[in-house]
């Protein structure tokens, strides 16, 4: 048999071959037209666009639609404000034969010239969204549904997912209705379930950058555990921080009804390695309800979302880890600084009466912009946490050391780091640790001690030291060790 493309084995001599060409374009031009009403009519009696025309019993050149926008980050938020509106988990629809254009709604999608012929339903396009440090969820990517308003009237909702490699960072919820009220009304009672089952609210979560192109991307962090004990600082420090940041929020209330603003702005600021970043972990485990915000080296540029998140989940901390990457004192710079700026007009525009607070870190007190460091209600406690005392390097030994049985003497140490840091002190014990295993012994000893100051004290190790916020090294000759 041969095939109806195959050319013919002997060709009839009385047909013109340009007349055959013509005559075959036509035949090509006829069935396409055929497969093209085929598939308008499959549309029309089972695709997308009857799902949307028989729920909503209209036409769709009278439907309208109304769409919400959410930042990229609150995914799996929208997600269990839909499931909570739409309770009955009913079954989602996927759009096959649609790419995911991020410019067009859902009315747009199904609507647009060309692609009507090629709508499918499908099942719904799924990803994963974090929903916690540990933890996950899926959310519709693509997807409608067809629902009933607050008031029973039909609507359709669709959610389409952010799409950050085409730039586009926010995720849309769609309401297909048969008036304007009815999908607003719909649009409000999902908003409203949204902020209601919102997961960032009370986890701890930090700004960064996705791999597409720079784009913003929030991660969640496990809430630090530690104890007032675990956090050594001279006399006094501790509770002062503890009393401006964690009294505040325990008298919230009180503090209103007197009349009196809630948001503060604590400054810690000494060397490198004196226990910071430290000191603010203790405040977030001591504020387990508390939202907390983390910014840090190129994230600092986000300070704007992160006063947005604050103000949204008061009570909320906002954290600015080394604030002088983009603090520093007008007077040292050549030109305006704009996320100096940025920074400022955030911690201002948050309320006075709002439960929020900034905590800023940073080594270089002294080139801190003044306008940020001095006036009243950005920052209006200011905290040097300082390099051990003598008996501050003891107590680190002693924690640092945890559970290791030890029969070294820690006078010797105390006396000979003299100006070290807490982490000084913390990488010391590891070594000296790791010197009792290599002997075979769990047992922290003298000469595990003196190897590991040994080790960290030599000249070679200047930048290790430098690094440990070490800038003067401690004096390996000084106390005996026999």
């Amino acid at each position: 048999m041969t095939d109806a493309t195959d050319p013919p084995a002997h060709p009839d001599p009385d047909v013109d071959p340009d007349t055959a060409r013509a005559l075959a374009a036509d035949f090509q031009r006829v069935i396409k037209a055929m497969l093209a009403a085929v598939r308008v009519d499959a549309a029309a009696t089972d695709g997308p666009i009857a799902l949307v025309t028989g729920h909503l019993g209209r036409p769709l050149e009278d439907v309208v639609v109304v769409t919400a926008e959410f930042p990229s980050w609150d995914h799996a938020s929208v997600q269990a404000g839909l499931d909570a509106y739409l309770a009955a988990q009913p079954t989602w629809y996927g759009l096959r034969g649609v790419g995911h254009d991020p410019t067009e709604s859902l009315l747009g999608l199904l609507t647009s010239p060309g692609r009507v012929r090629h709508h499918q339903l499908s099942e719904a396009e799924y990803v994963t969204a974090a929903t916690g440090p540990d933890t996950s969820t899926e959310v519709v990517q693509l997807g409608l549904v067809p629902a009933r308003a607050p008031d029973g009237e039909a609507v359709v909702v669709g959610l389409r997912g952010p799409v950050p490699h085409m730039g586009q960072l926010t995720c849309h919820v769609d309401v297909l209705a048969g008036s304007r009220d009815t999908a607003t009304a719909t649009q409000r009672t999902i908003r409203d379930l949204v902020a209601r089952h919102d997961v960032i609210r009370g986890q701890v979560v930090a700004f960064g950058a996705s791999e597409y192109h720079g784009n913003e991307l929030l991660t969640f962090l496990p809430r630090p555990t530690l104890t007032e004990q675990q956090v050594v600082l001279p006399d006094g420090i501790l509770a002062g921080i503890r009393e401006h940041i964690i009294g505040i929020a325990e008298h919230a209330d009180q503090l209103l009804a007197a009349g009196q603003h809630l948001k503060r702005g604590v400054l810690l600021f000494g060397p490198p390695g004196t226990g910071k970043t430290h000191t603010v972990r203790y405040l977030m485990s001591q504020l387990p309800d508390t939202t907390v915000v983390v910014l840090t080296g190129p994230a600092l540029w986000l300070i704007d979302r992160a006063a947005t998140l604050a103000r949204r989940f008061q009570p909320a901390m906002v954290v600015l880890e080394d604030v002088d990457l983009i603090g520093t004192d007008r007077n040292f710079e050549h030109a305006d600084n704009p996320l100096l700026f940025s920074l400022l007009d955030a911690m201002d525009g948050v309320g006075a009466d709002a439960d929020v607070t900034f905590v800023l870190t940073t080594n270089r007190v002294d080139v801190l912009e003044r306008a940020l460091a001095d006036r009243p209600g950005r920052v209006d406690l200011a905290v040097e946490i300082p390099r051990p005392d003598a008996l501050g390097r003891e107590r680190l030994l002693r924690l640092y050391l945890g559970g290791n049985p030890t029969t070294g003497d820690l006078a010797p140490i105390v006396a000979a780091t003299d100006g070290v840091t807490a982490s000084f002190l913390k990488e010391l014990v590891r070594r000296a640790v790791l010197a009792a295993l290599r002997e075979g012994t769990p047992t922290v000893t003298d000469a595990a001690l003196k190897t590991a100051l040994d080790q960290l004290t030599a000249s070679h190790n200047a930048i290790t030291r430098s690094l440990l916020g070490t800038d003067q090294p401690a004096d390996a000759t000084g106390p005996a060790w026999e």
